[in-house]
């Protein structure tokens, strides 16, 4: 990886960071009951990973998280940012390994922990789906109202 890219990796880096920030905040105030405490953690854990990075230089249009309007189906959000934080972790590893200053290392060491923690919390909100699914009956043929 090349010194030039690392600014570029980072602006993606915040964005992503951004972008769990938006979803845990948009899951605390309507998702799931059983989610809300999670996704609050989520919040506050991806703002820590925002705000251990510099902010890019985006116009609002630009900044992904804005682009949020819902979340349709939860369990499908939270796999697809688990899997955004996987990518995020493993480029901020990269990133740090070639880090040319110390404070660009330590800015990469805290953003990996961030997103680790963040990732930990979107697995454990979906833990929670899955047990939710699993207390909710199976509709049958013979009840009406189909539980």
């Amino acid at each position: 990886m090349g010194g030039a890219d690392i600014p570029e990796r980072m602006a993606e880096v915040w964005q992503a960071q951004a972008l769990a920030q938006a979803i845990g905040s948009r899951l605390a105030v309507s998702g799931p009951p059983e989610l809300r405490g999670e996704a609050l953690g989520l919040t506050e854990l991806a703002g820590r990973g925002c705000g251990v990075l510099d902010p890019p230089e985006l116009d609002p249009g630009d900044l992904r998280a804005a682009q949020l309007t819902e979340l349709d189906d939860a369990r499908q959000t939270l796999l697809c940012l688990g899997g955004l934080l996987v990518e995020v972790g493993i480029a901020l590893v990269g990133m740090a390994s070639a880090a040319a200053d110390e404070t660009t290392y330590w800015q990469c060491m805290e953003a990996i922990d961030a997103a680790d923690e963040s990732r930990d919390r979107v697995l454990e909100m979906l833990r929670k789906l899955a047990a939710r699914e699993e207390v909710l009956p199976e509709p049958t043929e013979d009840s009406p109202t189909g539980v």
